[in-house]
């Protein structure tokens, strides 16, 4: 069974910093495509980084220069160091995991900037 848990949001101050977690089971953490989303009120669902299996990243440009992804293999987690977050950072984010046709989806950890 494949399991995606997210943990690490939660009510930060504009300008402040969280580091969220994604820990992944059932799949074969190292070929996978991992990556984050978010999904604010009202609004579609939208790609907020993503590092493919040889480590290779991309982001946002809305989050470049402040948000950091990475991965650990040994503990199959991926993570989302984000600094300097700004209001419009609220969102619920998901992680998700790609690999040829296959994906899987997170249930999602609430991120709320606000002072």
């Amino acid at each position: 069974q494949v399991q995606l848990v997210e943990s690490g949001g939660g009510l930060v101050q504009p300008g402040g910093s969280l580091r969220l977690s994604c820990a992944a089971s059932g799949i074969t953490f190292s070929m996978y495509t991992m990556g984050w989303s978010r999904q604010a009120p009202g609004k579609q669902r939208e790609l907020v980084a993503v590092i493919s299996s040889g480590n290779s990243t991309d982001y946002a440009d809305s989050v470049k220069g402040r948000f950091t992804i990475s991965r650990g293999y040994a503990e199959n987690t991926m993570y989302l160091q984000m600094n300097n977050l700004k209001p419009e950072d609220t969102a619920v984010y998901y992680c998700n995991a790609k690999w040829r046709g296959l994906g899987y989806w997170g249930q999602g950890t609430q991120v709320t900037v606000s002072s």
